[in-house]
């Protein structure tokens, strides 16, 4: 019988030791047996070059621009493939070169051991949120009365603390806490009144213990939030809508979601167009890591979101889904909110109020690409969702045999 695997490092060595292989021959062969594409942007044809040359050397390739070899063109993005012992090797010999080469090959090495690490632990309010086996939940209370899916619905007090207390009991892990929707359309909200919305319900949510977030774009609403008992500040404009928030942060030492967004809520679904999406949203998240470090933000604070809906198409939204792994290089943890979204909707042809099935499929789907953070308005069925998904994706196969 011959079969095909697909497997992860940790199964790769599993598989080794299945068969009986001596220890020291999996150290020595586990890198051969991992596979990466890595794709590096605009590179000045003499180093693409180099690269490609040093790859070969070692088994490898290298994918360049038609006309990199005669310098025809100036630059060229360059695609390299090989396992990563191959990579590793190209790296050390990179760091040997000159034409900038050393600092790209230091790069290549944080971004590697990104891609193939676990985000640092984040610590809320004497929580800590450990990202290595499971995907936590962030429960959506919107306290608007025009949010795409449950606008009006949480507006009075009562019924907004009612619903974050039920949250909570269902497993949410952390409460999102808005008052201004950010629904394709939707029209800003004045500070005074946002802060007005979310304060009285902060307030009484602190009283359960609950890490809150203030899903915010403004300053002087996130320190209101947090003077209140909020403890994360969730930002879709990743810190570009209002300079001053990456220092609120940074004084009040709070974790801080930085999210992508093509344009801004009122116009971002009117024709949204990228060179290249993944590397496009990446670049974004990077520049906005580095507003916040900064801005006196440790970038262990940091978690980063590629922002589903928010100035996308059905086709981009599925293309972050698939991808979503390669928002690892970051080092941050990856939080995604694919909630009763429209992309849901168009492709099941259904209303918000009936894309729980479709949800639940996006979460899997992003657990699976290495999610750490799920935002959801479902919490009790998508916690659900994400033990089970955690149980295949997350454990090794000795947990799962313990359990």
């Amino acid at each position: 019988m011959i079969i095909i695997l697909d497997l992860n490092s940790n199964e790769i060595i599993n598989e080794m030791n299945r068969i009986g292989v001596h220890s020291t021959g999996i150290s020595i062969m586990s890198p051969k047996a991992e596979f990466r594409i890595i794709k590096i942007k605009d590179v000045p044809v003499v180093s693409a070059n180099i690269i490609k040359q040093d790859m070969l050397s070692f088994g490898g390739e290298a994918a360049t621009a038609h006309g990199t070899i005669d310098h025809s063109v100036k630059t060229t993005d360059v695609l390299i493939f090989g396992t990563k012992l191959q990579i590793r090797n190209l790296i050390s010999k990179l760091k040997l070169q000159y034409f900038g080469l050393r600092k790209l090959a230091s790069k290549v090495d944080e971004v590697l051991e990104n891609y193939d690490g676990i985000p640092s632990p984040i610590k809320v309010k004497g929580k800590t949120f450990n990202f290595g086996r499971r995907t936590y939940i962030m429960g959506i209370l919107n306290i608007t009365p025009d949010s795409f899916s449950d606008g009006g619905r949480y507006i009075s007090f009562s019924d907004a603390v009612k619903h974050g207390k039920e949250m909570l009991e269902q497993g949410a892990d952390m409460i999102d806490i808005g008052g201004e929707s950010t629904r394709p359309g939707a029209k800003p909200v004045y500070a005074k009144e946002e802060i007005n919305r979310v304060i009285p319900v902060i307030s009484a949510l602190k009283r359960t213990g609950a890490v809150i977030s203030i899903d915010t774009t403004k300053s002087i609403v996130a320190e209101a939030a947090i003077k209140a008992g909020a403890s994360m500040i969730n930002d879709i404009s990743a810190l570009k809508g209002d300079r001053k928030m990456a220092k609120v942060a940074a004084k009040y030492k709070v974790p801080v979601v930085l999210m992508h967004m093509q344009g801004k809520p009122r116009t971002m679904q009117k024709n949204p167009k990228y060179k290249d999406l993944i590397p496009d949203i990446i670049s974004y998240l990077q520049n906005s890591i580095g507003l916040a470090i900064k801005g006196g933000v440790l970038k262990e604070k940091l978690i980063v979101d590629p922002g589903f809906g928010f100035g996308k198409t059905v086709a981009h939204n599925i293309e972050i889904l698939r991808n979503l792994k390669a928002f690892k290089v970051l080092g941050c943890p990856i939080l995604i909110g694919t909630s009763r979204k429209s992309t849901i909707g168009r492709i099941l042809n259904l209303p918000p109020e009936e894309r729980l099935e479709g949800t639940a499929a996006t979460v899997t789907a992003a657990i699976s690409a290495g999610a750490n953070i799920i935002r959801v308005h479902d919490v009790e069925q998508m916690a659900r969702v994400a033990k089970m998904s955690d149980f295949i994706y997350k454990t090794t196969e000795q947990e799962r045999e313990i359990s």
